[in-house]
């Protein structure tokens, strides 16, 4: 094993990534934890399993052994269409009345 102790990935692990790139040799380009890793048969946009074959100093090589399916992300903000936007606008009947006084009541006491 030609293993780096600045690596942050080591040869034989796993790691689900993403395919963000293709490098000039056709092979896909993934990051685990910053660190580039090229992937042979794979195009950008897969989503695999890859397995670490070779780690040098500033880079290495895996293999893809599964193909995954992309994880649904959370929405940070949610859809809403026009009719269930109306529903929110409208002001539910509150249980307080609706004065101008201001808690002037307050003050007597």
């Amino acid at each position: 094993m030609n293993e780096n102790r600045d690596a942050p990935v080591r040869e034989g692990e796993t790691y689900d990534v993403s395919i963000n790139s293709v490098g000039a040799k056709g092979d896909g380009i993934a990051k685990v934890k910053g660190f580039v890793l090229f992937v042979a048969g794979v195009k950008k946009g897969d989503y695999v399993k890859i397995k670490i074959n070779k780690v040098l100093k500033n880079s290495g090589f895996a293999e893809a052994v599964q193909q995954l399916e992309r994880p649904k992300r959370e929405k940070k903000f949610e859809t809403v269409n026009v009719d269930e936007l109306k529903e929110q606008e409208e002001e539910p009947e509150s249980e307080y009345e609706d004065t101008d006084d201001f808690g002037e009541e307050l003050d007597e006491e």
